[in-house]
């Protein structure tokens, strides 16, 4: 999948914002999520696989860790819950209780077991399947996340998704 992203958080006391766009790709064993600049270059690369996180930027020796969002928190300087977000980009989840959720149009706020407020703001094919009718349900097209860090403030995350592209379509 593809679309855009927005950071805003703090740093060194000030708001600090990013903007830009961003590629997602996963299957069962290795997720690969390239942060990119308003104009296309690369800014970041998280290559996660499951007993190791790198992240590398342009001119910078890669870093690893075995924990994604804890190498993103340290090396880009604000949160990106790359775990929880290879399941809330497919409205899937666990809350606070540690209770599995499947967010819709109708129940589509949550907080996470890690703390992350979500909220899916709108959805592709929301209206495909008139109601009571069975049908395959919508993808999320806006997902907002919200959480205060210690590190960074109040974290705010705004992930619009253009594309989206299941694996056994691609070509």
């Amino acid at each position: 999948m593809g679309g855009r992203i927005s950071v805003l958080y703090q740093s060194a006391g000030r708001d600090e914002g990013l903007h830009g766009n961003f590629t997602w790709s996963q299957s069962p064993g290795r997720t690969v999520v390239t942060l990119l600049s308003p104009l296309g270059q690369t800014l970041a690369i998280i290559d996660l696989t499951a007993d190791q996180a790198t992240l590398t930027q342009a001119g910078q020796p890669p870093q690893q860790a075995s924990d994604a969002d804890a190498l993103a928190q340290r090396v880009l300087g604000w949160p990106l819950p790359v775990a929880g977000l290879r399941f809330w980009l497919q409205a899937v989840g666990r809350d606070a209780a540690g209770q599995a959720f499947t967010a819709t149009p109708q129940s589509d706020s949550f907080t996470t077991a890690d703390g992350w407020n979500l909220k899916y703001v709108s959805w592709e094919d929301a209206a495909a399947s008139p109601a009571g009718v069975a049908g395959p349900l919508p993808r999320p097209r806006r997902l907002d996340l919200q959480r205060t860090t210690r590190e960074a403030g109040n974290v705010t995350l705004r992930l619009v998704l253009d594309t989206w592209q299941p694996e056994a379509a691609k070509s």
